[in-house]
């Protein structure tokens, strides 16, 4: 089954994605009208083969997933989605006929979070839903795929940081990784992400007595600490092992003639940084405001 016969709906804010995989008509287009009134962005599947490309292709934050399905089962579903490093993480709630307690043991020993039986109460479901997703928020600080450090432990960390003259922040925006993992597929688009981690750890590294501190600001952007006084030095590493770096992630062919393989010009991958004194920091630190800063104004 093709991707596209996995539909979406959004809500007005949509905090949180959940995939339904659920094969009865009624049951599905009730769950995804109430979780849309509740702005979340809902997106659902008959089959079991469309949820796990789509899964694998855009990782929802969780998955409600019945146990009867036309193609392959919800158990054989949460195990493949368990052997993936892309989804394997991913929250899953079994909604499912099946009551025995053999069936709920197995569900839970596939890794499930929570196994809920029909006839449900709708808003019960809500809130274990709710439950699930906030914990997964606080748990979830580190970058799934870099490891590096997000949301609150980046701003605490630069909080901390204007209390000293001696510091300063570089932004950094990767541009282009998007498509160039639509052309060259998901894994390679991630590895790169790893490199691109792996060469600011170890630069910020050569300059830091103490931990180097790198976060990451959202997908493609990065924010590091380093002293004042070397940020040329580390800028001017950074865009030497990074422009050597990112060329052995095309396909040796592709690089070399500057066109892909259908004959149009390879995605490129283009980054640039920001320097951010400490006295340029917002008064108010936070994510957006940081992002603001760093990556609408002249790059260095």
């Amino acid at each position: 089954m093709p991707i596209d016969a996995v539909m979406s709906v959004t809500g007005e804010e949509s905090p949180h994605h959940i995939l339904i995989v659920e094969d009865n008509p009624s049951t599905s287009d009730m769950l995804v009208s109430y979780f849309s009134s509740l702005n979340y962005e809902v997106s659902y599947a008959a089959w079991g083969q469309d949820a796990l490309a789509f899964a694998s292709e855009s990782p929802p934050d969780l998955i409600i997933l019945d146990i009867h399905l036309p193609d392959i089962d919800g158990y054989e579903i949460c195990t493949r989605l368990r052997d993936h490093r892309r989804t394997k993480n991913i929250p899953i709630i079994f909604l499912t006929e099946r009551s025995e307690r053999m069936d709920r043991l197995m569900g839970l020993n596939l890794g499930a979070v929570d196994y809920i039986t029909k006839p449900f109460d709708v808003q019960e479901l809500r809130y274990r839903v709710r439950n699930i997703l906030n914990r997964e928020d606080i748990n979830t600080l580190l970058h799934p795929i870099t490891e590096l450090p997000i949301s609150t432990l980046v701003e605490e960390e630069i909080e901390e940081i204007r209390k000293t003259d001696n510091l300063c922040l570089v932004g950094l925006k990767l541009r282009g990784l998007k498509k160039f993992g639509d052309f060259y597929g998901f894994v390679t688009h991630d590895d790169v992400l790893r490199a691109v981690s792996l060469i600011l750890k170890s630069t910020v590294a050569e300059v830091m007595k103490e931990e180097p501190f790198v976060g990451q600001l959202s997908a493609y952007e990065f924010v590091i600490i380093i002293p004042s006084n070397q940020h040329y030095l580390v800028i001017g590493r950074l865009h030497q092992r990074l422009n050597e770096a990112l060329s052995f992630f095309y396909p040796r062919q592709d690089w070399e003639s500057g066109t892909c393989r259908d004959g149009s010009p390879i995605p490129k991958l283009i980054f640039n940084m920001q320097k951010l004194s400490t006295v340029q920091i917002p008064t108010e630190v936070n994510i957006t405001t940081l992002r603001e800063v760093l990556f609408y104004r002249q790059a260095v």
